[in-house]
């Protein structure tokens, strides 16, 4: 059974000045159907013996309070267009308010030390959960949980139509800042990088025609394509129950795979990065432990930050949806056979499409139509881990554990206290493959 959490207080926190009234068109980025769900954090924190948890709450709600001035669309609502198309979002700017909530809970701060014991166990910790974020619910939902022994967590709920991975980080460094912001310095605290919204820059207008733009425009983005279930694969992730796993890879390991890289891959390969060595082994490791037929078709998605792969690059502070999906794929067959240096040089190859004419083409593709990712051999990967999450402190210190509120289907990379170089690798996997997952992933060289 889960831990108990118990709600002391749940209110509409407002902007602490006048805001803007008006209604924001979201970019097509924004707007696509695989974002229309809510981010959700979790971030722990040790307390400081004899905090004054009343004074504490009391901080955090007028930091939220003052961080929605300039972040006013977060206090919005966001719909649908009302042109019908179903393609196209905005929000509905009247400083109508997030959710916040005050809580306690018989969790204590050692548990998320090691994956939580299944999917659901932490769930409470962000007790509103939105299960569709055009219904009229607030787009952010922030919990202040106090655990049993004195310590705290901070669930952060974030509409991702309005926010990608980068833009709600920076939200929730200013937020944090604020909050351990002493009261002299309150009023005149500016927030760096200044909040821009300035989604009229992903707009598909001012592109001219580029390479990729054609009719068959989805035939050069694989990340929409759909590739055959051979094997029950979605009926398997639906109907089976998934453990959670979590695993860190301190700098070590990481150079350790790098070298098991370079050994499996073609004469003349550059240098692998992080990233790409630690996604192809986690991919590599969960399609083995899958036992899937070796004609499966497999892909691994991932975001790739745009700011600076767009020209001219979006301004500092730029806090939408600016990532497209970076797609690799291949069959069962090669990516258990061929050797970590093939599956990260397939990484790495997705990584490299990327540029600006890339970028174009998908907004252009996402203007016009209604494409999304299909689940089928899909892993999603998403890379928290370089977004900024450690540092949010409300004045209780940095986290010392930050990770999802729920460990899913999709994996996550996450920072690991106070080691800069490791990464904390999150990820749900049906009952059958876990045992098998979790000796592969500890097995470099097999």
């Amino acid at each position: 059974m889960g831990s108990t959490v118990h709600v002391i207080e749940a209110t509409i926190v407002t902007p602490s000045e006048p805001t803007p009234t008006r209604v924001l068109a979201l970019s097509a980025l924004d707007s696509q159907l695989f974002l229309r769900f809510t981010i959700e954090y979790l971030l722990v924190y040790n307390a400081h013996p004899g905090l004054d948890r009343r004074a504490t709450t009391a901080r955090v709600k007028a930091a939220l309070a003052k961080a929605l001035i300039p972040y006013y669309p977060l206090a919005g609502r966001v719909r649908a267009k009302p042109d019908g198309s179903g393609t196209g979002l905005e929000v509905v700017c009247r400083a109508q308010g997030v959710l916040f909530i005050e809580a306690r809970s018989d969790h204590n701060v050692n548990e998320f030390e090691k994956a939580p014991r299944f999917v659901t166990q932490w769930r409470k910790l962000l007790s509103f959960h939105v299960a569709d974020v055009l219904k009229g619910a607030p787009p952010l939902v922030v919990q202040l949980t106090w655990l049993k022994d004195g310590n705290a967590a901070l669930g952060v709920g974030i509409n991702h139509c309005l926010c990608d991975g980068i833009g709600s980080a920076e939200f929730l460094n200013s937020f944090a800042e604020l909050a351990s912001t002493s009261q002299t310095k309150f009023a005149e605290f500016k927030f760096k990088p200044k909040p821009v919204w300035d989604r009229h820059l992903l707009n598909p207008s001012p592109f001219k025609p580029t390479r990729n733009n054609t009719n068959n425009n989805s035939l050069s983005h694989p990340e929409f394509n759909r590739v055959p279930d051979l094997c029950g694969f979605l009926a398997r992730f639906s109907n089976e129950r998934l453990v959670p796993t979590s695993f860190i890879f301190d700098k070590t390991s990481l150079n350790e795979l790098k070298k098991v890289a370079f050994s499996t891959s073609r004469p003349g390969e550059s240098n692998y990065t992080s990233f790409e060595v630690l996604s192809a082994h986690i991919w590599r490791s969960w399609a083995r432990a899958l036992s899937l037929p070796s004609n499966q078709m497999l892909k691994l998605l991932f975001s790739i930050d745009v700011r600076n792969r767009v020209k001219p690059s979006l301004p500092s502070g730029y806090y939408g949806n600016a990532f497209v999906l970076g797609c690799a794929q291949t069959s069962v067959k090669d990516l258990t056979e061929k050797g970590l240096g093939y599956v990260t040089m397939l990484v790495k190859r997705a990584k490299e499409r990327v540029d600006s004419e890339f970028v174009k083409s998908v907004v252009e593709l996402l203007s016009h139509s209604r494409a999304c990712p299909d689940s089928v051999g899909v892993l999603i990967l998403s890379q928290w881990s370089r977004l900024g999450l450690e540092k949010v402190d409300l004045g209780l210190g940095k986290p010392v554990h930050v990770g999802p509120i729920c460990c899913d289907r999709y994996c996550l990379l996450s920072p690991v206290f106070n080691q800069t170089d490791a990464v904390k690798v999150m990820v749900a996997v049906p009952t059958a493959a876990a045992q098998r997952y979790e000796h592969l992933v500890r097995s470099f060289y097999l």
